[in-house]
């Protein structure tokens, strides 16, 4: 291959991981209106994830059992697949995605506990935009006000942002762990978390409610999508270890950053959503806060 293909490949990897997530929402819907909940199309999604992870290297499993932070992880990483999955397939994609980009205000407080990293004045004024952006992203068009989430789904994109940042500490704090437990243990998390909450929901409202539905085996069409969903994580997860092991981490994530542009566009193209003025510049405040965190520390995505 020629050092151009060599050196491009990396970033391409992370593109495609950042264009299925931002396309997610499609395949999580389709399977919402096949009668499977978000909830329950994650843990069987990342079930095959974690079985094929087991099944190429069983010795993750003895790590991912013996040190106990990394059920912290698998924590995080579950919380953030219930507020981000459930959150797009409910809500206005656009405000989701932005909402759970708010990362560098949760980041910065969540290094400080975690890590005990000193809160700088550079981290103050990236808190400082990014929060300005979500006052214009979650205030009525043409007004402003103090930027609280109006329905569900942006509070379960906020949340899912929240525990993706501290997903991203915890990766941090246990570097010293091997990258493929580390990934097991999201892989564990994005089973065990969707599963919890959707049977604790669906129990407490009980049978009919139309929150979280008990499971249902779909058509021959879901069965297809739900598949097809399973094949394209597994490859856009392999497309992240293949970058994020090669490039800078902080490179890593401002090309991860392109998730918001892919999510933005589809949601444009195939639903009715509109990216108006006020919400165009709100997000873009975010984005810049993110990449200036980004480009400011070592994490990855």
């Amino acid at each position: 291959m020629p050092d151009f293909g060599k050196r491009a490949l990396p970033h391409l990897a992370l593109v495609l991981n950042a264009l299925v997530w931002g396309l997610s929402w499609w395949p999580l819907r389709e399977l919402q209106a096949e009668g499977l909940h978000p909830l329950w199309s994650s843990s069987a999604t990342y079930l095959l994830g974690a079985i094929v992870l087991l099944c190429a290297m069983p010795q993750v499993l003895a790590e991912f059992l013996k040190y106990k932070p990394l059920w912290l992880l698998a924590l995080a990483a579950g919380t953030t697949m219930v507020g981000f999955n459930w959150g797009v397939s409910i809500g206005e994609v656009i405000r989701v995605v932005l909402l759970f980009y708010l990362m560098p205000i949760w980041s910065v407080l969540l290094a400080r506990v975690v890590l005990n990293e000193a809160i700088t004045l550079s981290a103050m004024l990236r808190v400082g935009l990014a929060f300005a952006g979500a006052v214009l992203v979650l205030s009525p068009e043409g007004a402003l006000g103090f930027p609280v989430p109006s329905n569900m789904a942006e509070w379960l994109g906020l949340m899912g942002g929240a525990a993706f940042a501290l997903n991203n500490i915890l990766l941090r704090h246990q570097a010293e762990r091997s990258a493929q437990a580390r990934l097991f243990a999201m892989f564990v998390g994005g089973v065990v978390a969707p599963t919890a909450v959707a049977i604790v929901v669906a129990a407490w409202l009980g049978e009919g409610n139309s929150i979280v539905q008990w499971p249902v085996v779909p058509g021959s069409y879901g069965v297809f999508v739900l598949l097809a969903f399973a094949v394209t994580l597994l490859l856009a997860n392999y497309g992240l270890q293949y970058g994020a092991s090669r490039l800078p981490a902080n490179v890593t994530s401002v090309v991860m950053l392109s998730e918001v542009v892919f999510a933005t566009l589809s949601a444009i193209v195939l639903t009715d959503e509109v990216l108006t003025l006020q919400v165009g510049v709100g997000g873009s405040m975010i984005l810049v806060a993110a990449a200036l965190s980004a480009l400011n520390s070592n994490s990855a995505h």
